[in-house]
């Protein structure tokens, strides 16, 4: 297994968060796993995107240059690094907030309404990330539910701790859609 990830969006659309369960996941899977954030100085509403790497072997660089995994919240995102994931990649694409269409055809495209799927559900207010997550692991099958729930567990911070079932409910959520 080599998974090399770039999760992209806007500052506070939950790409850092989303990136640490996933390496999370991978970490409890007994994997190599590195995090590497990156964000513009204006933070929320700013370019943020993050490098998620999990793999068998030890890991050489914890930078993403050239994903074969692609989740994107925005369409500046999308544009940007559509062409950097590799051949028989995978892109997991934001439909909501991503106004145009992938036009490669040698990677698998997931559009996922994820934002639109939130509205309405107080319980999935904000977990737009975390069903592209759901749909990421239905596809990738880096984790099994006991996994996510345990990492999920980890990364939500004490003080938050009451939103795991909403998370968990936007994870199953991301994995169950269907295009």
């Amino acid at each position: 297994m080599n998974y090399d990830i770039l999760l992209a969006g806007f500052g506070g659309q939950g790409i850092l968060f989303a990136g640490k369960v996933i390496v999370y996941c991978g970490l409890y899977n007994g994997s190599e796993v590195s995090w590497l954030p990156s964000y513009g100085p204006e933070m929320r509403g700013g370019t943020c995107n993050c490098s998620v790497c999990i793999s068998d072997e030890p890991i050489g660089s914890p930078l993403v240059v050239n994903p074969n995994v692609l989740v994107v919240m925005n369409t500046p995102s999308l544009e940007k690094f559509i062409d950097k994931v590799q051949p028989g990649g995978l892109v997991i694409v934001d439909s909501s907030m991503v106004d145009v269409k992938v036009e490669r055809t040698d990677v698998k495209v997931c559009y996922i309404p994820a934002t639109e799927l939130t509205n309405g559900d107080p319980e999935l207010k904000g977990g737009a990330n975390i069903i592209l997550t759901g749909k990421l692991m239905a596809e990738t099958g880096i984790a099994d539910n006991e996994t996510i729930k345990k990492a999920l567990e980890h990364v939500i911070p004490p003080k938050k701790a009451h939103l795991l079932g909403n998370n968990l409910k936007a994870i199953k959520l991301g994995m169950e859609y269907q295009a």
